[in-house]
């Protein structure tokens, strides 16, 4: 006679148990995401490097976007109840989209005072706009008394569709104060404009 090991079959029986015991379980309609920018002063080169007790206890300065996450899931980008053409669109889903910045910033060509921002745009079928507003705990509903500025996003059409909205802050990396891009992709939309350390 045989033995089977009992290890084996107490683990599986654990296990099919624990997934039946989570029926229904389904992803969320969509998450948070971030993107985020860190700046630091470049040691120079010519100086010798200071001793670790001398190393600055500042925080490092960031630059954050915060976005909610919405997917296609086959449905089309530009209707009405997704993202409507002509109308501010709070730019994710569920909460706002919040621009942080630790320093002066320059985003497509307005400046903004370190802080706390709430991005909307308006999306058309050509270049859209990107609103900027001061932050003070806006939800979905777009109120043009808070607007700090509107800059233009360049769109280009792309090949590959994006399935999730998606956000990045691009540092560059050419010589001089700190800048880049700021893009936006979903469906078959990038949007971008530039950013730069005032």
């Amino acid at each position: 006679m045989r033995c089977v090991p009992l290890l084996p079959v107490v683990l599986s029986l654990t296990i099919a148990s624990a997934l039946a015991a989570q029926p229904g379980l389904r992803p969320a309609a969509s998450g948070r995401a971030t993107s985020v920018v860190t700046l630091s002063v470049p040691r120079d080169p010519s100086t010798p490097a200071a001793p670790a007790a001398a190393a600055p206890t500042d925080p490092p300065v960031t630059i954050a976007l915060d976005y909610g996450q919405p997917h296609l899931r086959g449905r089309a980008l530009h209707t009405d109840s997704l993202v409507p053409y002509d109308k501010p669109w709070r730019t994710g889903a569920n909460d706002a989209t919040t621009l942080t910045t630790g320093v002066d910033l320059v985003v497509g060509g307005a400046t903004l005072p370190a802080g706390k921002y709430v991005l909307y745009t308006i999306p058309t079928r050509g270049d859209w706009k990107l609103i900027i507003q001061a932050s003070a705990g806006q939800t979905a509903e777009y109120d043009a008394t808070k607007d700090v500025a509107r800059v233009d996003l360049h769109r280009r059409t792309i090949a590959e569709p994006v399935e999730s909205l998606t956000m990045w802050l691009i540092p560059s990396t050419a010589p001089g104060k700190a800048q880049g891009e700021l893009r936006l992709a979903w469906g078959r939309s990038m949007l971008t404009t530039s950013w730069s350390v005032k």
